[in-house]
């Protein structure tokens, strides 16, 4: 149960390092590309879909349009183009339209009819050549409700901000986990160096003790010996001679 429960925890540690680094990516790339006419990646441009004016058709609000560069004089009747329109509603705003025809504006400049495909109605201004961004290759279905979700601070807080604030508050654990255990095993090993020091004391007092009581009986066997008998020395003179 327990080696489980770690496989677990470590699949949803992992897991969040991957949203968290996927959402870091994710936001420098959709933050440097995204809606930018002038920006790509890869070739490639990206759109966020505001409206429905092709959802009977080809994608919705809400998708990621992918656009690519392409030679205006190259698009033919039935792609689907993105431009900056011209119309008063929508002015300068990006717009992805299908085209109905090739023609031209009121002074002869090259150009597109327009249309969405929700209403069948035609865009109000011809799009001529300088305002085509490029050619409609595909889309990714609601990533861009996505991408404007997380520029709100809601988004921030839930997609960038709590997943990076639970890895550091798992790391700082850790970091306190290791402290502690570091510290237990300091301690046990003051421990047990005390314990050490502590019998080679005993050791050394007892070799001491042993010492000393060895001395002692050495002495008390040098103090019980008698000392060596002494002999008298003659007395002085000889025999007496009569005269």
């Amino acid at each position: 149960m327990k080696k489980t429960l770690n496989i677990i925890k470590n699949v949803l540690i992992w897991l969040l390092v991957a949203v968290a680094v996927f959402m870091m990516i994710f936001t420098i790339i959709s933050v440097a590309t995204f809606d930018k006419p002038d920006r790509s990646l890869f070739g490639l441009k990206f759109f966020v879909v505001q409206s429905d004016s092709m959802a009977a058709t080809d994608f919705s609000a809400g998708d990621i349009a992918i656009v690519k560069n392409v030679d205006p004089a190259t698009l033919q009747e039935g792609d689907i183009i993105t431009f900056i329109s011209q119309n008063r509603a929508s002015l300068g705003e990006t717009v992805t339209h299908k085209i109905r025809k090739l023609t031209a504006d009121a002074n002869g400049n090259p150009g597109f009819v327009t249309y969405g495909t929700t209403t069948g109605s035609d865009d109000e201004t011809v799009v001529t050549y300088p305002y085509v961004i490029g050619k409609y290759t595909g889309r990714i279905p609601k990533l861009g409700s996505f991408f404007m979700f997380l520029k709100t601070t809601p988004g921030y807080i839930v997609c960038i901000f709590v997943p990076i604030v639970l890895l550091i508050l798992y790391n700082g654990v850790n970091v306190i986990r290791l402290f502690r255990k570091y510290k237990k095993e300091q301690m046990a090993e003051m421990e047990e160096e005390r314990k050490k020091i502590e019998e080679e004391r005993a050791q050394s007092q007892k070799m001491m003790e042993e010492l000393l009581s060895l001395k002692a009986q050495l002495n008390a066997r040098q103090g019980t010996q008698e000392p060596p008998a002494q002999t008298p020395p003659a007395p002085d003179g000889g025999d007496n001679e009569e005269k």
